[in-house]
């Protein structure tokens, strides 16, 4: 058992909810010592192509078929999580559980569940588990992106405040757009829902029993801005049926993020083994609560934190209009400071992508002969070229592009190909477009007048020692990584800590408790200057596709969604 002289050691969790998982992580208070963890895997994942037959409460009947775009969940493999994760993370760290003294949660974001008024969602009331509207819209849903537009460009007709908070436009993968595709698809399901939730506020409100707005995505994907969220006569100039959205489905208490949105329930304290009544932390966002956990809550600290996308947040002292950001609230990531935000939708799923479709069985026979998984392998054998010897240049689209364009119509290219172009060249070039795209989001801040100063990675890529210095070469900084591997879980149990009232504020608490440096990378100069060659082509391919001289990307969209535009009608109708 570890604890001090006088039996007073106080422990805390942090879980963090990732695309496909959860992973509870438990963690020393008065040091930040990381000594235990557990992860649960999803049993749906994500839901892309047909609603999940396991969940029908009614005879089964055909599948339903999802169009492109989409990207659901299933809300009960949240709940699985605190009941397989956070107990396996106890055992595994040898604590008494009577010691832990608090909770917290960060989720992706902007990931959304249509609930009944005491949290129940959709897709657990009879009859809508055959309506895709009734689940979880995960982060990467990109199929509101027609009534993203309108929402831009009304936006931009009238004149709102709010509109240069998000660097000139609002996502698809955002609360609003989502939440008017909802209405217009499934007014029905529209009507039965009682709240529009952020999955990082519903898994708090499962943990307490309260309901607590964060203000980190209240900020950043709820369009909430100095007090106040769009009106109700631009909902209305939208939609008249989405005029009352922000009264009846959106707006509620926002807590501050550090606070105890409440206390365990028994009925929680059941799925955790935790001791009812410990402190509850408000909910937050994977990506922000992972700047504490880095130590890097000063202005000029960017974190990218990388996995199957990627979120870029960093804090300022000054509020600036950073064109084609995701967003800068006020207090954001932690209190007297703005809190920026940029992001790529598709980073490591990317790299997934290819390896399951573009991949060739001989390939998977030769990593697997040489002991090595599949990425391990392609980055083995890309790490023999020079740059630019493969003679390629990628497009970092695939799942659209969140900065600095925000517009998920667009879609992935490769120029170059060849009858010799091998796996291995293609892999490489896709390593290099996502560092182009964060090089595009870096020089976006330089130019708004947002300097930065450091670059911090952490999240599962990290671990590939090629991509971290390919993308110091590329952005010519150094680059430093989180000595932690379970970054967002330790910040999210720094801010249990605060919750439960260990430490004063989050800047004590970090400074306690955030992970060490783990591996620099320096630019090499003879790399940098290799790659700023490359990155004029990127730049001149971004802007071709992406800023209106060709718009084949947009029209192949439209083409596809009439292509499928009657999949949906079962389900609605059902």
């Amino acid at each position: 058992m570890d604890v001090t002289a006088d039996g007073n050691e106080h422990y805390v969790i942090g879980v963090d909810y990732g695309t496909l998982s959860g992973r509870a992580v438990v963690v020393r208070v008065r040091d930040g010592k990381e000594l235990g963890s557990g992860v649960f895997e999803y049993p749906h994942a994500v839901i892309t192509e047909a609603l999940p037959a396991d969940l029908a409460d009614e005879p089964a009947g055909p599948a339903v078929r999802l169009p492109g775009e989409w990207a659901l969940q299933v809300p009960q493999d949240y709940r699985d999580v605190l009941r397989h994760a956070v107990p396996a993370a106890v055992r595994d760290a040898g604590i008494d559980p009577a010691a832990v003294v608090g909770i917290a949660t960060d989720f992706t974001a902007c990931t959304m569940v249509p609930v009944k008024a005491d949290g129940t969602p959709l897709n657990e009331l009879p009859g809508f588990a055959r309506r895709p509207h009734a689940y979880v819209k995960l982060w990467r849903h990109h199929a509101a992106q027609e009534q993203a537009d309108r929402i831009n460009a009304l936006a931009a007709e009238r004149g709102e405040s709010w509109l240069p908070r998000y660097g000139g436009l609002i996502s698809s993968e955002w609360e609003f757009a989502k939440g008017l595709q909802l209405l217009e698809e499934d007014p029905g399901a529209y009507a039965a829902m009682d709240h529009w939730v952020e999955a990082a506020d519903w898994i708090v409100w499962q943990l307490c029993g309260n309901y607590v707005r964060n203000a980190c995505t209240a900020g950043y994907k709820g369009i909430y801005q100095d007090g106040a969220y769009p009106s109700v006569e631009f909902l209305a100039s939208l939609n008249p049926g989405f005029k009352d959205f922000v009264d009846t489905k959106l707006a509620h208490t926002i807590g501050r993020l550090g606070d105890a949105a409440g206390y365990l329930t028994a009925e929680a304290a059941g799925w955790t083994g935790l001791p009812a009544g410990i402190a509850v932390a408000v909910g937050n966002v994977d990506a922000h609560v992972t700047a504490p956990a880095a130590r890097a809550v000063e202005p000029g600290q960017l974190v990218a934190i990388m996995g199957t996308s990627t979120c870029h947040v960093m804090n300022g002292s000054e509020l600036r209009e950073v064109p084609g950001m995701c967003g800068v609230v006020d207090g954001g990531i932690v209190d007297g400071l703005w809190g920026y935000e940029a992001g790529q939708s598709g980073v490591g799923d990317i790299f997934g992508w290819f390896t399951k479709y573009g991949v060739p069985p001989e390939y998977h026979a030769a990593a697997e002969a040489a002991g090595l998984g599949i990425h391990e392998y392609l980055t083995e054998l890309a790490s023999t070229q020079e740059i630019g010897e493969h003679g390629l240049i990628s497009l970092d689209w695939h799942s659209g592009n969140r900065s600095v364009l925000v517009d998920h119509e667009l879609s992935g290219v490769i120029v170059g190909q060849t009858l010799a172009t091998r796996p291995e060249d293609i892999y490489r070039a896709l390593l290099e477009a996502t560092a182009f795209g964060t090089r595009t989001i870096v020089d976006a801040f330089r130019d708004a007048g947002v300097p930065v100063k450091e670059f911090i990675v952490a999240g599962g890529l990290l671990k590939n020692t090629l991509l971290m210095q390919i993308y110091a070469d590329i952005m010519g900084l150094p680059l430093s990584t989180i000595g932690s591997t379970q970054g967002p879980a330790l910040g999210s149990a720094i801010h249990a800590a605060v919750a439960a009232g260990e430490y004063p504020d989050i800047r004590e608490a970090a400074a306690a408790m955030g992970s060490e440096p783990g591996a620099v990378y320096t630019p090499i100069p003879e790399n940098v200057a290799a790659y700023e060659e490359l990155f004029r082509e990127y730049r001149t391919l971004h802007d071709y596709f992406g800023r209106g001289a060709n718009e084949v990307m947009h029209r192949l969209k439209k083409i596809q969604r009439n292509a499928s535009k009657t999949l949906l009608t079962a389900g609605v109708s059902a």
